[in-house]
């Protein structure tokens, strides 16, 4: 059975209450959410999916053990389908820009949905991840002054997951994150260009395509304003001699809490090859439900 053609059902076996809502015009801007059972409006944790921006689907957490304790303490969930990035407009940025879309949408829509507007969280994993804290990094997104009414919300949010994360979107620096060589093959080059929203690599300086690179930068971003963050990456230290191993290292996360440091942001950082382990003891959900005060 594909993931997209999974039941909306979670591991409490608990039916979403809204499934494959539309939150824009392309056929994947879908979510499913499920409300916490309140009269008041509730906070609320979107998860967003990984899969390298080019696969995934928003069934990736519905078995998550997370979802029935979010909900059974007030918070409800939602996961979203987004775009990926081999389709128009091209790019990383395509893809997020679909997620902050969403997050957008749900807050036009919270009398709808129950949503209290100024609670809400994004977490995921791997892209899921980067996206997520993009979205804590980023200055308010809102146009106010847009036609589209979805768009003059805000795309601020409370808090963010993050599980085997990548540092930072802007990947021509990873190589000095993970202290790798900085020559590229053409193979490379031409997987940097399309993360960037090009065709090609050919004949163009990628180190100055610097709009785009400062956009997907969030390690760039992060600041002493930005919302707290929680990281876990489990996977081994070491040279990466693979795309996951490059993409999913333990020095991405270490790279994240050593700028929180430097701006003076929280964040709770697990990474047992590198020896972090958080002294508060807080797993995701104890973190998100602390930040959405609940």
């Amino acid at each position: 059975m594909e993931l997209q053609d999974l039941e909306a059902i979670n591991a409490a076996g608990v039916p979403a209450t809204f499934v494959n809502e539309k939150y824009g015009a392309h056929e994947r801007n879908t979510f499913d959410i499920w409300l916490a059972d309140s009269k008041k409006p509730t906070p609320l944790v979107i998860f967003i999916h990984g899969g390298g921006f080019i696969g995934g689907d928003k069934s990736r957490y519905y078995d998550s053990e997370d979802w029935p304790r979010l909900l059974e303490a007030g918070v409800s969930v939602a996961t979203i389908n987004y775009r990926y990035m081999n389709e128009p407009p091209y790019g990383i940025l395509s893809s997020m820009n679909d997620s902050k879309r969403c997050l957008q949408y749900i807050r036009y829509n919270a009398e709808k949905y129950n949503i209290d507007k100024d609670r809400i969280a994004c977490s995921g994993g791997s892209a899921g991840a980067g996206t997520s804290l993009w979205l804590a990094f980023s200055d308010d997104m809102a146009e106010p002054e847009s036609d589209d009414p979805i768009l003059r919300e805000s795309t601020k949010i409370s808090a963010a997951g993050a599980f085997v994360v990548q540092s930072t979107y802007d990947i021509l620096r990873w190589a000095d994150i993970l202290g790798l060589p900085k020559e590229k093959s053409p193979e490379e080059l031409l997987m940097i260009a399309r993360a960037f929203g090009l065709k090609s690599a050919e004949g163009v300086d990628l180190y100055a395509q610097t709009a785009i690179r400062k956009e997907l930068d969030f390690l760039g971003k992060m600041s002493a304003e930005s919302a707290p963050f929680f990281v876990y990456n489990d996977k081994e230290a070491g040279i990466p001699t693979n795309a996951d191993e490059l993409q999913h290292h333990p020095l991405h996360a270490k790279a994240l809490k050593d700028r929180a440091v430097e701006v003076g942001l929280e964040a709770v950082v697990y990474v047992p090859a590198l020896g972090f382990e958080d002294m508060s003891g807080k797993d995701l959900v104890a973190f998100l439900l602390e930040k959405l005060a609940v």
